[in-house]
């Protein structure tokens, strides 16, 4: 982190020069070059209403407790009072929160930055308790940064990348602010996230639905901002599948863990945010020609999530009986998948009644784990069809020890171990076997598996699920994730106060009070886009 700040803040160290090259026209700013206060009024961040002194005081009172038609369990207020320490104001306004809280850490590293993905829960909460603006804030703050030119090294990022994050600095002698962002050349693998993009223009439809302020979409900015991201995904090249090549570390498997290809969160998240920008473009010239290259790609993509990528007891037994080597469009193994390649672990985790969106599919290669947000965000796009969704639903109460356990919910199903946990990770010593993103239980999935289940009409699941997490959840701190088979443990390197941890929590526990909020996240099924998936043998 310090590092971070020398090298961000040498190449432009005055904040009042910086703020007149801003005001010049078609000028490029390096990456390592901060954003200042001037730059962000242009865009109304800090024009948000809240007038209370500094803009904190107003934020930092725990109102949702008393706003909250729920009967309150004693967790509920101290998670709301853990959300708001957490906040980062631009010029007294709130723009976000941090990843964690926690003082008692050592090394702080990237933990004291607003996150894109991370900010999601923590924006949801807000809208579901009647504060809109933090998360405007946010999504004006971000499209900001999106359009400075981005560099690392020597190598320019395209237009459309987000950041992975950003932090505030404040200098109280020139009572100034200054923004610092990382779109991957500060993080650990130097790899650029590709769902930060997907993820704002989710939230952009959720903060639109919440409030019914379709003004913000609109504005030019905005619409820019979506262009570019699709320009990015949309881009034509040699694929000659409908999914998108991701590296390892795109994610929120934010380190080298074998999802290299075509990993199942970031096709459902891409599939998830194509709809949502769907709904949100203008239709003025350019954005009609979005929609017609969003409409293709849909309706492709989800033939192929569909069919190549489910996997229930009869395709797992086609799959067992495959031939090889099959040439032409007529080939029935269309990836010539090896059956011998098949994991034995698969065969007993695969109940009769049940299935699931596999972790990857590519020439030769299935990946056969289980990767929880890939499935629950499946389902509230729509990706998954009704019988799918209810499937992955059968799937989570057939194999809830191994999925849930005593802490909600495992990122990926089962760990990589030994030998293969060498060669996959490199020896990553924090991704050992049922620990961080190799088989960890991340708390903050409680939100996506809560309104998935309220989406298939299972809402007794997700009770089930917050009980677990209530019972101690708050007595260990809110940790950001839990070690063990079963989840037992909290996490070895687990921080503290994770503030998705903590959002998690509240928007699943007021999403089962009011399933109403499900609206702002969830997509129904677009029957323009929906293919005829015939069960048959074959992958036809």
């Amino acid at each position: 982190m310090d590092d971070l700040r020398v090298n961000s803040q040498s190449s432009l160290s005055d904040v009042d020069d910086l703020s007149r090259l801003l005001d010049r026209p078609r000028l490029n700013i390096e990456r390592k070059r901060s954003f200042d206060e001037r730059s962000f009024s242009e865009m109304g961040i800090l024009d948000s209403g809240v007038n209370s002194p500094g803009g904190r005081s107003g934020w930092e009172t725990p109102g949702s407790s008393t706003r909250n038609s729920f009967e309150p369990h004693p967790m509920v207020a101290e998670a709301w009072d853990a959300l708001r320490r957490s906040l980062v104001h631009f010029r007294g306004q709130p723009v976000g929160t941090i990843a964690a809280y926690d003082h008692a850490s050592e090394e702080v590293l990237n933990y004291d930055q607003v996150f894109v993905r991370d900010f999601v829960p923590s924006a949801l909460a807000f809208l579901m308790n009647g504060e809109p603006e933090i998360v405007k804030n946010f999504l004006l703050m971000t499209i900001q940064i999106q359009g400075r030119e981005k560099r690392i090294d020597r190598f320019k990022l395209g237009e459309g990348a987000m950041p992975a994050s950003f932090k505030v600095i404040h200098d109280p002698i020139k009572k100034t602010d200054t923004v610092i962002a990382d779109f991957g050349e500060s993080a650990i693998g130097r790899v650029a996230p590709v769902d930060s993009g997907f993820w704002w223009i989710i939230l952009l439809r959720a903060y639109t639905k919440s409030t019914g302020d379709l003004s913000l979409a609109e504005t030019p900015e905005c619409q820019k901002g979506m262009r570019l991201i699709l320009s990015l995904c949309l881009s034509e090249g040699f694929d000659t599948f409908p999914t998108l090549l991701c590296a390892d570390g795109c994610s929120m498997v934010d380190r080298r863990m074998g999802v290299y290809g075509y990993p199942i969160e970031i096709q459902a998240l891409f599939f998830m945010a194509l709809r949502s920008a769907m709904s949100m473009l203008k239709h003025d010239t350019e954005g009609k020609e979005f929609m017609e290259r969003i409409s293709k790609r849909l309706h492709a993509l989800s033939f192929h999530m569909r069919s190549y990528f489910w996997l229930d007891f009869q395709q797992l037994n086609d799959i067992y009986r495959y031939k090889t080597e099959e040439y032409s469009h007529t080939a029935v193994n269309k990836f010539n998948v090896i059956p011998d390649s098949i994991p034995e672990w698969v065969f007993d985790f695969m109940p009769l009644r049940g299935g699931y969106f596999i972790g990857n599919v590519s020439p030769a290669r299935m990946d056969f784990r289980w990767f929880a947000l890939g499935n629950c965000v499946a389902i509230l796009a729509s990706l998954a069809t009704p019988e799918q969704s209810a499937a992955i639903m059968d799937l989570i109460e057939e194999r809830w020890e191994e999925l849930v356990g005593e802490m909600p919910v495992k990122i990926c199903h089962p760990a990589i171990e030994s030998h293969e946990w060498r060669i996959v990770t490199g020896c990553d010593p924090k991704n050992t076997r049922w620990s961080y993103h190799n088989g960890g239980s991340w708390p903050v999935l409680l939100w996506l598996l809560t309104a998935a289940c309220i989406k298939t009409g299972r809402p007794q699941i997700a009770r089930r699920a917050i009980d677990l997490a209530e019972s101690r959840l708050l007595k260990d701190g809110w940790p950001e994730y839990y070690d063990g088979k079963s989840g037992r443990f909290i996490g070895k390197q687990a921080r503290k106060f994770q503030t998705w941890s903590i959002a998690g929590y509240l928007v699943a526990k007021m999403m089962l009070e009011d399933p109403s909020h499900l609206g702002m996240i969830s997509l129904e099924e677009d029957k323009q886009t929906k293919p005829v998936i015939k069960r048959s043998h074959s992958w036809t």
